[in-house]
């Protein structure tokens, strides 16, 4: 059996048990929240979110790119989300990240020049969250949202902590 195959007859169970097709689009508790994409993070579970409560965007290290705030505004926007979460984890692999050794083995495995591509690697935890938070509420097209929040998640014991 493959992974795929796995996933298919998973799916046919979760669809034949399937209820939530009438949810509406809006998320229910007006909440958007970037988080990392670390198979370890469960944000529905750890901040207790059903289907339809919330709009979870995740990359690798819960960085607020460019893309996270194309995301966050039509978010807000367009579908009436009014509170961000910021979620970092312990652990994160970002906090490790040499980005010069991994640009250097990606040029010399594929002979592509990676120089350009920005993987968002920190060293402080704390001081990370703040800084994606404050990404969010310096936006211009953010401003009227209702308040911006910052978290450590410890993948040790499954706690949130607020970043002041």
């Amino acid at each position: 059996m493959s992974i795929v195959d796995d996933v298919l007859r998973a799916n046919e169970r979760y669809a034949d048990a399937f209820s939530q097709g009438s949810l509406p689009v809006r998320p229910a508790k007006a909440l958007a929240v970037v988080t990392c994409k670390d198979a370890r993070l469960m944000p529905e579970q750890f901040l207790g979110l059903g289907a339809g409560d919330a709009h979870v965007f995740r990359n690798a290290g819960g960085i607020v790119t460019d893309d996270a705030l194309r995301s966050l505004i039509i978010s807000h926007k367009l579908l009436g989300t009014r509170t961000f979460f910021v979620i970092n984890h312990t652990g994160c692999g970002l906090l490790t990240l040499d980005e010069g050794a991994l640009r250097k083995q990606l040029a010399d495995e594929t002979g592509v020049d990676a120089s350009g591509i920005e993987f968002h690697s920190f060293k402080d935890l704390e001081a990370n969250v703040r800084r994606q938070v404050a990404k969010i509420t310096g936006h211009p097209f953010l401003a009227s949202i209702d308040g911006v929040y910052g978290f450590v998640y410890d993948v040790k014991n499954g706690r949130l902590r607020q970043v002041a």
